[in-house]
């Protein structure tokens, strides 16, 4: 279980890590039954490899929702 605190670090750890690299479309905090995790949306199966299940001791979900484009 890992506190918001945690989950913080955590995120801001992931994001200098895996960030900037192609397919990793945005980086949040998430509510979990037992406290807080890390979320990564990703574009597709091959970006969702490259994140770890976890990053110091705190769960990452790993959720594909493809290309993201803005409307307009």
């Amino acid at each position: 279980m890992s506190d918001l605190a945690q989950a913080r670090a955590a995120k801001e750890h992931l994001a200098a890590e895996v960030g900037e690299r192609d397919g990793v479309v945005g980086i949040g905090l998430e509510r979990l039954p037992d406290g807080y995790g890390v979320r990564v949306n990703v574009r597709d199966a091959h970006a969702a490899e490259q994140v770890p299940a976890t990053v110091d001791g705190v769960d990452v979900r790993i959720v594909v929702v493809g290309t993201i484009r803005a409307e307009g």
